[in-house]
């Protein structure tokens, strides 16, 4: 498994970053909600150049050009619900991919607050069989959801590559992908934290991101 830190490198994904993580910005859930998405429109950019490509002739109004484009069948699949800006910055740049939504949650099992759990109850997916799978969620803390994402996903096929791609991850999550992906798969991150609390929410990180795109939930 190979992992691809964008924080190890300068670019304007830190620029974004540093929007995400600071309580102020924070505040403005629309900029929250398009940072994300922009980190998403950049990370799908990175991770097409890892594609395979077939030449295509092109008429223009002067002639003809070959041009060389994509030709992986791509499915970007998302964990609500979270991921849905971060999805929608991967579809402006695979606009012709196809989609898939599962709803994997962590539930806490003590009464503390300090054990997790993985429950998922909902999936819509075509077959991912023989296609480029890129499952996309803003957060890896403890790697359960992503790891049950993955296992219910394969169950409609074999994909022919697997691509994860995370806002913020953790050692820890990403050690739980290397159990469960294959050798080639690519996991792409934003960042990579030092760990989490007690909670399981990552440190530094930005906080619960599908509180900060959409609200507070129950």
């Amino acid at each position: 498994m190979q992992v691809i830190n964008f924080a190890e490198q300068n670019s304007v994904i830190n620029q974004y970053m540093a929007e995400l993580r600071d309580k102020g910005y924070q505040k403005n859930r629309l900029l929250f909600r398009h940072n994300i998405e922009r980190v998403g429109q950049m990370m799908a950019y990175e991770v097409s150049k890892t594609l395979e490509y077939k030449s295509k002739t092109v008429t223009t109004p002067l002639g003809t050009i070959d041009i060389p484009v994509p030709k992986d069948e791509l499915l970007i699949a998302t964990v609500l619900r979270a991921g849905l800006p971060f999805h929608e910055g991967f579809l402006h740049v695979f606009d012709k991919a196809e989609n898939a939504f599962v709803s994997a949650y962590r539930m806490y099992t003590n009464r503390e607050h300090t054990e997790v759990g993985v429950h998922t109850e909902y999936m819509a997916s075509p077959s991912v069989r023989n296609k480029t799978l890129i499952i996309v969620d803003p957060m890896l803390a403890t790697g359960g959801s992503m790891a049950a994402s993955i296992e219910a996903l394969q169950k409609t096929g074999k994909p022919r590559k697997i691509h994860i791609a995370c806002v913020i991850a953790t050692p820890e999550g990403l050690e739980v992908l290397r159990e469960v992906l294959p050798e080639e798969a690519m996991v792409w991150c934003a960042a990579v934290d030092p760990g989490m609390n007690a909670q399981k929410y990552i440190v530094p990180g930005f906080g619960d991101c599908g509180d900060l795109c959409f609200g507070e939930k129950l």
